[in-house]
């Protein structure tokens, strides 16, 4: 297969399967070859990133990411993309492994934000208790020169139950809480815009929308930016 990329997903595995989802759909194509060229590498028994960040005595997941970003490169995929933000935490060891190049999603989202929301000063970052605390998210935001606004224990707590407890457990979506957390970012954090800085999170957006504060889905923004370069890969000669 010539001028394909990479995705190293599973991390879960229906967050990866909404990140195709809207992959497929938004690529621009009326037959089967005109879709896009691309391998999945559904590694659902990776480690979980989130208790290894709070407990460095739990499995670590670089290893087995490693070993997926060493395998694939042998194949020369164009580029990788990583629909995991907390996974972002091994970033720069991923990308250092491999001359291949890794969309780095928590910076494309920031990026976004500057594009779409040009006023934002405030920025709401929701995610798991690994992704607060690696400040992926956090570090990137104040690098662009914006404010960084985390969610209190409570509003965590409410986000963690809500991805762990509702979506990976039982691949359900609580329409109510989820629109109670991004309620609580704006009205008691004061967030202008709200990342959804996890992709079971970006999952409840595809199932259960807001459409009333401004989100910036990190995984649908990974989506845009995978088409774009997906695309230009196509075209070129």
């Amino acid at each position: 297969m010539q001028k394909f990329f990479t995705i190293i997903g599973g991390m879960g595995t229906m967050a990866t399967e909404s990140y195709i989802h809207q992959l497929n759909l938004r690529t621009p194509a009326h037959a089967d070859q005109e879709y896009l060229n691309y391998i999945l590498v559904n590694h659902a028994t990776v480690p979980d990133r989130t208790n290894y960040i709070l407990d460095h005595s739990q499995p670590n997941p670089l290893p087995s990411l490693l070993e997926d970003i060493r395998q694939q490169s042998q194949l020369k995929p164009a580029f990788f993309t990583l629909p995991c933000n907390t996974a972002h935490y091994f970033y720069d060891d991923l990308q250092a492994a491999t001359d291949v190049p890794l969309l780095h999603m928590p910076r494309e989202t920031v990026k976004e934000i500057q594009r779409r929301y040009p006023n934002a000063k405030r920025i709401g970052i929701t995610g798991t208790q690994g992704t607060i605390t690696d400040k992926v998210y956090e570090d990137e935001v104040a690098a662009a020169g914006l404010e960084p606004v985390l969610p209190t224990q409570a509003i965590e707590d409410e986000t963690m139950t809500l991805i762990y407890n509702h979506i990976k457990e039982n691949n359900e979506v609580d329409a109510k809480l989820y629109h109670h957390i991004l309620n609580e970012m704006v009205t008691e954090r004061h967030a202008d815009v709200v990342i959804l800085g996890c992709t079971e999170l970006s999952l409840a957006q595809e199932r259960e929308p807001e459409l009333t504060i401004p989100v910036a889905d990190s995984q649908s923004i990974l989506v845009d930016r995978t088409l774009e370069m997906a695309l230009k890969l196509r075209q070129a000669d």
